[in-house]
């Protein structure tokens, strides 16, 4: 799962309640699904924070947001969920601000938020053990930006312990959505207008091992494309790079998945690889990267990477900052190392904060590099791309491209001229 750290405030309508969302793609689903819930319980009034808990840094933020939230909102219920209320209830049950503590699994249940039980009665805590959850429901949700795409989540929970994450404990094991859910859901979303389908999770390579037959991620995206002819556009979210299938290797030539892949790879150096307790080889990644471009040409590749892992050198360092070359890599997620109470990393050797940050900066400065290498290459090119919302869009491979005049309604596919980019995105002209 990408360590995609964001804070979206949506516009409180005078119906439906105040949802702030920090973190993950993942997270953006499920306060969709929740919105959906309070709604109808009549929580109009409430305000409702999904926290994440990838670092220290994230739960710093979770504890100002809800401090911010209920001084903007006096005497509205502050109700809050995610990662990092799961994994400590009881540091957000002590604030003052806070009315409610939901867990990850409780979130999703409608009768969450049934406003008699969730607002009445002492219970400050609705938190349950994460890791006694069996299964994972599937929800229905329009897009989140529009009518360009749509997110289906069809897996949750990991199994793996990698040393410096805490996410297991906030998401519980892993656990798949059935095929046939996933496949008559997006049908559902393509029949009230989405052009792109976006596949979400928080291990999403691991889909379908505890289903019968263990069936793997590549079969599910095979029965997707096969049985919802009507489907545009597949886009699959971040995957753990050793855990790409044979299926969905070969899927990857279908010119209805999208050519991007966000990779979490998140170190360049094979012994930090090992303390981090990851699966993959320095050498497996460039591989990779190689093989899909093979396959798709017109590949892009994102990735998480760590700067500052407890006992990196510089030597160590610097094989992170190769691999971005090495695997062509146009979208970098630079992340500074912060220790997590609980973890195996958190007991090994640190570093000092000052070289931690140093080298975060360093890694930001190579991907901002090499996005603008990637973004130069459309320069004078003719390309198609989707509508998102107002003057924004994407390539098929993600690329932002804005428009300086109206492209058009949000989903909706147009042809563009790129003129120029301004290092962070493209700047296109509708063409006829």
């Amino acid at each position: 799962m990408s360590a995609d750290i964001k804070v979206m405030t949506d516009a409180k309508a005078p119906s439906s309640p105040q949802l702030i969302t920090l973190g993950c793609r993942l997270n953006a689903y499920e306060s969709e699904v929740m919105r959906g819930h309070a709604s109808e319980a009549g929580l109009n009034d409430a305000v409702i924070i999904n926290t994440c808990a990838v670092t220290s840094e994230a739960v710093r933020s979770a504890r100002q947001t809800i401090r911010r939230a209920a001084k903007d909102n006096p005497g509205a219920p502050i109700l809050v969920t995610g990662c990092a209320a799961q994994i400590d209830p009881d540091m957000f049950a002590k604030m003052p601000e806070v009315t409610r503590v939901i867990g990850n699994h409780e979130k999703m249940q409608s009768e969450t938020w049934r406003p008699a039980e969730l607002l009445g009665g002492h219970e400050k805590v609705r938190v349950n053990d994460i890791m006694s959850v069996q299964e994972t429901a599937v929800h229905l949700i329009d897009g989140m930006e529009g009518r360009a795409r749509a997110y289906v989540q069809v897996q949750n929970g990991c199994d793996h312990r990698c040393t410096f994450c805490i996410i297991p404990y906030g998401r519980g094991n892993s656990r798949s959505v059935p095929a046939g859910e996933v496949v008559s859901q997006v049908r559902r979303l393509v029949e009230t207008g989405h052009y792109e389908v976006v596949l979400t999770g928080v291990d999403l390579t691991s889909w379908g091992a505890d289903l019968p037959g263990a069936p793997q991620l590549g079969n599910l995206v095979q029965r997707i494309l096969k049985l919802v002819p009507e489907l545009k556009q597949l886009r699959i979210s971040s995957i753990d790079a050793i855990e790409i299938d044979d299926a969905l290797m070969e899927t990857m030539a279908d010119k209805r998945l999208a050519p991007f892949m966000h990779l979490s790879l998140q170190h360049g150096d094979d012994l930090i690889l090992k303390r981090m307790k990851r699966r993959h080889s320095r050498s497996d990644a460039v591989r990779l990267t190689e093989q899909l471009r093979s396959i798709r040409p017109d590949m892009a590749f994102g990735a998480d990477i760590i700067a500052g892992f407890p006992t990196e050198t510089e030597a160590h360092f610097e094989n992170s900052i190769r691999l971005v070359e090495e695997c062509g890599l146009s979208f970098v997620h630079a992340f500074p190392y912060s220790p997590r109470p609980g973890t195996p990393a958190a007991r090994m050797p640190q570093l000092q904060k000052s070289v931690i940050k140093a080298r975060a900066a360093r890694l930001r400065e190579v991907g901002e590099a090499a996005l603008a290498r990637h973004l130069s290459t459309y320069e004078g090119q003719t390309v198609d791309a989707l509508v998102e919302r107002g003057l924004s869009a994407r390539l098929p491979d993600f690329t932002p491209v804005r428009f300086e005049e109206e492209p058009g309604e949000a989903g909706r596919p147009v042809r563009a001229r790129i003129v120029r980019h301004d290092g962070k995105q493209l700047i296109g002209a509708l063409t006829a």
